[in-house]
């Protein structure tokens, strides 16, 4: 029997002025909410601060400031030392079981479809990742939740009791998991979410990726995984995919397979908890390419 999404719980969306007025309560700083961002699923809002200044408001869920300083933050802090265009954090505190960030808006906007030449530059980025985070050892190192669930994303269960199809591969994840670390190995930077959609740009050149939330140590090909998993959520120039697939088979099987097993997993399970059953069906196209 297939299951719907509404008898799962679903992740919260960000309420953009009661977060701002939550703001204001802990540090007197005024924020004018001027509208959602585009994309994403938990959502983000442009606002604009007492000096008029546009930036981003972000609340995370069921997460305290103090885990985001030691990883997330404290990465892209090893990112922007080097040039790498991510946004800075303007303000960072705890309201209630939320972590609440205020950051830079960087110019550019959303990569709607992924050209050639962005190809060529999520590829850069990428490789630029490399090795950074070597002198940073207290920055954590990415869990890939193939045996137990993650912090409200990769979750089992929903694999396990949607439908059969679902349940088979959620079986094949954790056999997957069996075999490999829990976490990431290496000492690359790790965005966690790189897809188009955090690509910025403007005339077609990147301009900054963002959404680094779930950002940590580790592999940074595991980014090219997420990338592909990205490119699989609509039409994609002639080409494209067939170039970013190729990169892929030339990557040892103990570094793809729990990666694609990772995003398997996280899309998946994303899928029967906030969408129709048809778009379950199109993750698990995906997913059993190479699982």
């Amino acid at each position: 029997m297939t299951t719907s999404p509404q008898h799962w719980a679903r992740a919260e969306r960000l309420d953009a002025d009661r977060t701002a007025a939550a703001v204001y309560a802990g540090t007197g700083v005024e924020l004018v909410v001027e509208g959602p961002c585009p994309g994403g699923e938990v959502g983000a809002a442009y606002v604009r601060g007492p000096d008029g200044r546009r930036s981003v408001l972000k609340s995370r869920p069921d997460t305290r400031v103090e885990e985001l300083r030691a990883g997330p933050l404290a990465v892209c802090e090893v990112l922007r030392a080097r040039g790498y265009p991510c946004p800075s954090t303007e303000l960072a505190l705890q309201v209630g079981r939320a972590a609440v960030l205020v950051q830079q808006l960087l110019p550019g906007t959303p990569m709607e479809r992924l050209d050639h030449h962005g190809l060529d530059q999520a590829l850069a980025l990428n490789a630029s990742q490399a090795g950074l985070l070597a002198g940073h050892p207290r920055i954590p190192s990415m869990n890939l939740y193939l045996l137990d669930d993650g912090p409200g994303y990769c979750l089992h269960d929903p694999l396990r009791r949607h439908n059969r199809r679902s349940a088979a591969l959620e079986q094949r994840i954790r056999a997957t998991g069996a075999g490999h670390p829990r976490r990431l190995a290496g000492d690359d930077v790790v965005h966690q979410d790189f897809h188009h959609g955090n690509l910025l740009a403007v005339d077609g050149t990147v301009t900054g990726v963002i959404d680094w939330d779930g950002a940590g140590r580790g592999d940074r090909r595991f980014d090219l995984v997420t990338l592909r998993f990205g490119l699989h959520a609509g039409e994609q120039p002639p080409g494209v995919v067939r170039r970013l697939d190729a990169i892929l088979d030339a990557l040892p099987e103990d570094v793809l397979r729990p990666c694609w097993a990772h995003m398997s997993l996280r899309m998946t399970d994303w899928a029967i908890r906030h969408f129709t059953p048809g778009e379950v069906e199109h993750w698990m196209d995906l997913a059993e390419q190479r699982l």
